[in-house]
């Protein structure tokens, strides 16, 4: 909450929500002024825009043939979408589903090329006037944040609520049942209409949700649409700053749907399972999943984002490990048909081990490590050739400078 001095009757007060209260010395009342955005339509379509778009949805993905196709007659393509966005003839291709098993199966809805172009040139536009609402511990496909992140404020938030001499403290888990299938439009349209004052911009959004068809109509967004990870933040930030500002969960942390709460107070959790589960369905019409919303004993250690995190160190989740093994089982049988080049394993692993070691698992990467060397006997990953190259020379290179 900041504060304005406005003379000698008192303050204006920029609260969480937007709003500007005036403070008097007689009393306060509160003036409902919101900063809105209007004429976003012409940064959304220009051309500017549409090419950095273009080069973000791209990204990693510069070998693939449609973006090879696409980027063939880049211009004409770029002028031909910005064309259908200015003459509102835009319409999205149907996307591509197909399921995915990692180990939870989920159902994944992939977007035409050209559709994530809009995408991120919507994004581009809208996703800064949101993002400064956003609470700083909403840590899901944020510039900054990440899973990692969000385990580190997990470990602070843990050493300042648990008492270690009660041997007390406890954490509420919970996440939203069935989320991406739930979201309600008309709702969601609400909370971007408070903002977002520019009708055009609203049609190219509802032309994007309108887009994916569910058995509920009206409610749902593509797992895999970076407009979806985009609106499920907005969404979900009503539930961040109600827990915030209205619960005053001090120790709260959210990553996409799933959510935290410390306290070292047991009944407070308790209370605030009830609030949060009668806010969410009235406000955004979901629900708490019944198996997943839970109060744990911070001593018992808990699962969070793939580990298994007590007061003194952290595990892997034993499913985190598994996953990986069959990983590594799937390169080697293509390895062994000639389809896999190692440096593509070497690669995994070691982005692998990266993750792991923000946990106690010394003994565990050594151990796979092993196992790797012992499924591809003989291999050296060109990777690791180039960096033993560069330290080679760079060593050399400082050995001479002292000669001379």
């Amino acid at each position: 909450m900041y504060y304005y001095h406005c003379g000698v009757d008192g303050y204006y007060c920029l609260c969480y929500d937007g709003r500007f209260a005036v403070i008097t010395f007689a009393g306060a009342r509160t003036i409902c002024i919101m900063k809105t955005y209007n004429g976003l339509w012409e940064k959304v379509c220009s051309y500017k825009n549409l090419e950095l778009a273009f080069k973000n949805a791209r990204r990693h993905k510069t070998l693939k043939p449609y973006v090879i196709d696409f980027e063939k007659n880049l211009e004409e393509n770029l002028s031909l979408l910005r064309t259908e966005l200015l003459l509102h003839a835009y319409h999205p291709m149907p996307l591509k589903t197909f399921i995915l098993r990692d180990p939870k199966t989920r159902k994944i809805s992939k977007s035409d090329f050209r559709d994530r172009i809009i995408h991120h040139a919507l994004c581009n536009v809208i996703e800064p006037i949101f993002e400064r609402r956003f609470i700083y511990d909403s840590y899901a496909n944020r510039k900054g944040k990440g899973t990692l992140k969000a385990i580190k404020r997990f470990d602070a938030f843990k050493r300042k609520v648990f008492n270690k001499q009660s041997d007390k403290g406890y954490l509420l888990k919970a996440d939203i049942k069935h989320y991406f299938d739930t979201v309600d439009h008309k709702i969601l349209l609400s909370i971007l209409k408070r903002r977002i004052k520019d009708a055009r911009v609203i049609w190219l959004i509802k032309q994007i949700l309108c887009n994916f068809n569910t058995t509920a109509k009206g409610k749902g967004m593509p797992l895999g649409n970076l407009t979806s990870q985009f609106f499920a933040n907005v969404y979900l930030n009503e539930l961040d700053q109600f827990a915030k500002h209205k619960l005053k969960a001090k120790y709260y942390i959210r990553y996409v749907d799933d959510f935290v709460i410390l306290h070292k107070n047991k009944k407070f959790l308790q209370e605030a399972i009830n609030q949060i589960e009668k806010f969410i369905r009235k406000e955004l019409a979901l629900e708490l999943h019944p198996n997943k919303c839970k109060i744990i004993d911070l001593k018992d250690g808990s699962d969070f984002l793939g580990f298994r995190i007590f007061y003194y160190y952290k595990l892997l989740r034993k499913s985190n490990i598994r996953k990986m093994q069959r990983k590594i089982k799937n390169y080697k049988c293509l390895y062994d048909e000639g389809k896999l080049n190692y440096d593509i394993v070497y690669e995994f692993f070691q982005n692998w081990c990266a993750y792991a070691r923000n946990a106690n698992t010394h003994t565990l990467r050594k151990t796979k490590g092993m196992k790797v060397q012992e499924y591809f006997p003989k291999e050296v990953s060109t990777i690791e050739v180039n960096r033993l190259v560069k330290d080679y020379n760079k060593a050399k290179f400082e050995y001479l400078k002292k000669q001379f």
